[in-house]
């Protein structure tokens, strides 16, 4: 007698996603090998996603939209009230969800598979990304996992995340406890992965794409190519905001680590010495390393 198709909850977070939402969600609904269930939340939007959405959800029995509760403003808030409010206890995995990709029809049957067959509970993989006028590149981020990667990055696109059950659970009863606290965090797959890692669960990042990754003007954070997006990232680890996402994070998760408070002189140059340790890609443990030197020799608190 043959199994049940695995039973996967996909959490997808909305706004002014009308250009491309239906695309999307025609790519989930055709997964292979899966069983596959659809929660939608739409932070208020312009273009009629909403309005699209609730019809879609009227047609399509295993698509679900959750009730509307005021703005959201970032993707990460609208992602952790659907990993609040959606009741995940019937389902064997959790996959997150961006509006505007484009999943390959054996992206969930593939993660699914990697998690049954070995002991990871938390899954990732590369990309493809790609542009309006036909450019398509290969998102690399899956190098080796070090020893505090978490702290300071996430597994790779959260579009890509697929939780097995266990891992789903604690995470959302982290989230429910710790709720006021997550809305001051900014990107919701870095402080899964930094859940997961630090609680002991083991993670898979595949070096296989399982998705198209559409690149526009309202990624909000998008493929780190070309000299403006390096420029801005940069800009976001120099002044500071990186490492107070870092460090939210450690708090949060009450994390045992070495290198928070980072406070004072003899804190940055040792975050420094550990750079290789910190980040997975050889050119980031370089940037980290140059910006914590930085940070020390200008007293920077």
């Amino acid at each position: 007698m043959a199994s049940k198709p695995a039973r996967v909850a996909v959490l997808l977070a909305a706004y002014e996603g009308l250009a491309w939402i239906e695309a999307q969600l025609a790519s989930v609904l055709a997964q292979t090998g899966v069983a596959v269930d659809v929660y939608i939340s739409v932070d208020p939007s312009s273009d009629g996603t909403d309005a699209w959405c609730a019809n879609f959800a009227s047609t399509h029995s295993n698509v679900t939209l959750l009730p509307p509760c005021g703005r959201f403003g970032g993707a990460a808030r609208n992602f952790f009230r659907l990993v609040r409010d959606v009741d995940v206890s019937a389902y064997d995995y959790v996959a997150f969800c961006d509006q505007d990709d484009l999943w390959y029809p054996n992206k969930l049957e593939r993660a699914v598979a990697a998690l049954q067959g070995g002991q990871a509970h938390g899954y990732s993989s590369n990309v493809v990304a790609f542009w309006q006028d036909g450019r398509r590149a290969l998102v690399q981020k899956a190098q080796p996992q070090v020893e505090w990667d978490h702290l300071f990055e996430a597994a790779g696109p959260g579009c890509t995340y697929v939780l097995r059950n266990d891992l789903a659970t604690t995470f959302k009863s982290l989230i429910v406890n710790r709720w006021d606290g997550v809305q001051h965090i900014d990107l919701h797959d870095w402080f899964c992965y930094a859940f997961a890692r630090s609680r002991g669960y083991v993670w898979f990042i595949d070096p296989l794409p399982g998705l198209d990754y559409r690149q526009h003007e309202r990624n909000q954070v998008g493929v780190n190519s070309g000299f403006a997006s390096a420029v801005m990232r940069w800009r976001k680890i120099a002044d500071g905001w990186w490492f107070s996402q870092a460090q939210r994070t450690a708090r949060l998760l009450e994390m045992d680590n070495p290198f928070m408070p980072l406070e004072g002189r003899r804190a940055w140059l040792k975050l420094a010495r550990h750079a290789r340790v910190c980040r997975r890609r050889t050119r980031d443990q370089a940037v980290l390393w140059v910006v914590c030197v930085v940070n020390a020799m200008s007293g920077r608190r």
